[in-house]
């Protein structure tokens, strides 16, 4: 790879190419379209797909393609009249209820809490060094994650090195990239020590426990409790959510990674905070993101008696 090519890799998340891999090889194999395309061919491709997929995927299967005209040096078909009015249309015959997480509610955020402590004393007892080490760890991750209402792939690129927890004060946690950090210019976030469900101290337990000096926050363990030397994936926290609810008692099937944010932000909303203050604590730039996330309810009411996390 030269470094021109590094750098424009660079330029984009690795979700994001991903994303775009898998769409292009839809267009071409699945649906056996031809790049360069032309615009008749992809408005035929929206056509194809219109009823099966959702706006939102077809959406970015036409970044995909945007994108990839554009890097080839090629005209962008997907600014065509005739695909934006196709589009148009099939938003307006195929309208859809945009699908979005649960909201990871504070009673079972408690719940799910008390049973991993439960497990984290059973497997002291036990002697079961990989049980214990799992049970901290997915406490201080859920906790953490809730609280501070960072996405799954935030969670999974925290590194110790870049983090600083006081017991008792609070959390400074530096991420050099994130999805809301368009120019990664990196960004530092604070969390304040609670008087329960405290992530701060969560996570010194679960650093503590592990023996950990750097690199990856969160990694996996296996059956005989060593730890992995990379961070976890971003697609790992929802088995990994689901099934220490379920252990809890909780029905998870409903619940992503998203429902730790989205938690956070219901909680929030319920509790009193105005949506500027929200705004700027989780990190969102337009109320249109903002309001995706926050379940309105009638039932007020539900702050923890302990201080609430202050915007930085």
């Amino acid at each position: 790879m030269s470094e021109l090519d590094r750098y424009l890799h660079a330029a984009t998340r690795d979700n994001t190419r991903r994303s775009y891999r898998a769409a292009i090889e839809h267009f071409e194999v699945t649906w056996g379209g031809f790049l360069p395309a032309t615009s008749d061919s992809v408005a035929r491709y929206l056509v194809a797909y219109a009823g099966e997929l959702s706006i939102n995927t077809l959406k970015l299967r036409l970044s995909a393609l945007a994108q990839w005209h554009n890097s080839q040096g090629f005209a962008d078909p997907t600014k065509a009249p005739v695909v934006r009015q196709v589009f148009k249309g099939i938003r307006a015959l195929h309208p859809a209820q945009e699908k979005q997480a649960e909201p990871l509610q504070l009673q079972h955020l408690e719940q799910v809490v008390a049973w991993l402590e439960q497990e984290a004393n059973q497997a002291r007892l036990d002697d079961n060094q990989p049980a214990l080490l799992r049970a901290w760890r997915d406490s201080a991750l859920i906790l953490l994650g809730f609280w501070r209402g960072f996405r799954s792939d935030e969670l999974c690129r925290l590194r110790i090195e870049h983090v600083q927890a006081v017991a008792g004060s609070g959390i400074s946690l530096y991420l050099p990239r994130s999805k809301s950090d368009r120019d990664n210019l990196g960004k530092t976030w604070h969390t304040p020590a609670l008087r329960r469900l405290c992530p701060v101290q969560a996570y010194i337990e679960w650093i503590n426990a592990a023996a950990l000096v750097r690199g990856p926050v969160f990694r996996g363990i296996d059956r005989w409790g060593h730890l992995s030397e990379e961070g976890l994936h971003a697609n790992s926290v929802i088995p990994l959510l689901r099934q220490a609810l379920e252990r809890a008692g909780v029905a998870a099937e409903q619940y992503t990674s998203h429902s730790l944010r989205r938690g956070f932000a219901t909680w929030a909303h319920r509790s009193g905070w105005d949506l500027k203050s929200l705004m700027s604590y989780v990190g969102w730039k337009d109320i249109k993101s903002a309001m995706r996330y926050v379940e309105a309810s009638p039932f007020l009411g539900m702050a923890l008696t302990q201080e609430k996390p202050v915007g930085e």
